[in-house]
């Protein structure tokens, strides 16, 4: 009888939520993403479905997924003649995503603090902690990788589906843009931890409105440093 019930009450067509795992094309985007932040792929270079899949060891199938998916990001462009290549940033690029990321990250941020501050404060500080052990190396990929989990943990508790979708795409060129103009000219990622550990005071203490005044403040930094 509860059965039936349930049936009955069930919207016609709607299909139950897959739980989330790491798939093949998930491992390859993370593959190839790595690659080009450690400049191992480089601006302009194509990338060729057959060459990467033999690379990895997979099949053509999830590289081309993987490629789809970079190419949303901001990360690869798909042109008529070259196919896919990696995509060159010029300063221009970055710091119109830094721009925009500072009109939606700090009103995230602030969302995210009043809607799941604790669950959010305990990822973030995870991605903090790993973001420290990679400060004295000379591989900046890692940090980067940390830093963006980092961001991501404070906007992704917002509420907003569109907002979370378009500062990914963002944080992947503030990525881009971090290891190849802006950590080359000096150790700024110094001064970034630093505020990340303000950031992250102000989230841990539940205060909403600094954390976003913290937040905004940050990226503005950024982009003044692209600006110098």
């Amino acid at each position: 009888m509860t059965n039936v019930s349930t049936q009955r009450n069930r919207t016609p067509g709607a299909l139950a939520p897959l739980p989330r795992s790491t798939t093949t094309s998930d491992l390859v985007v993370e593959a190839i993403r790595t690659a080009i932040l450690s400049g191992q792929l480089k601006p302009g270079d194509t990338l060729v479905e057959r060459r990467l899949a033999e690379q990895l060891g997979v099949s053509k199938t999830p590289v081309r997924e993987a490629l789809i998916a970079l190419s949303a990001a901001g990360l690869v462009n798909v042109t008529p003649n070259r196919g896919t290549v990696v995509r060159a940033l010029d300063a221009e690029d970055v710091r119109q995503a830094y721009e925009v990321r500072a009109l939606l990250e700090p009103w995230a941020v602030a969302r995210t603090v009043r809607r799941a501050g604790e669950a959010a404060a305990v990822s973030a500080r995870a991605a903090l902690t790993e973001a420290a052990r990679h400060r004295s190396g000379s591989d900046h990929v890692p940090l980067s990788l940390a830093n963006r989990r980092f961001h991501r943990a404070l906007y992704a508790g917002c509420g907003n589906a569109l907002v979370i979708a378009q500062l990914d795409a963002l944080q992947e060129l503030a990525a881009l843009g971090a290891v190849a103009m802006i950590w080359t000219r000096g150790s700024t990622w110094r001064t970034e931890h630093a505020d990340h550990e303000q950031i992250l005071d102000a989230v841990e203490a539940g205060d909403a409105e600094r954390a976003e005044r913290l937040t905004r403040k940050h990226i503005r930094q950024s982009v003044q440093r692209l600006a110098d």
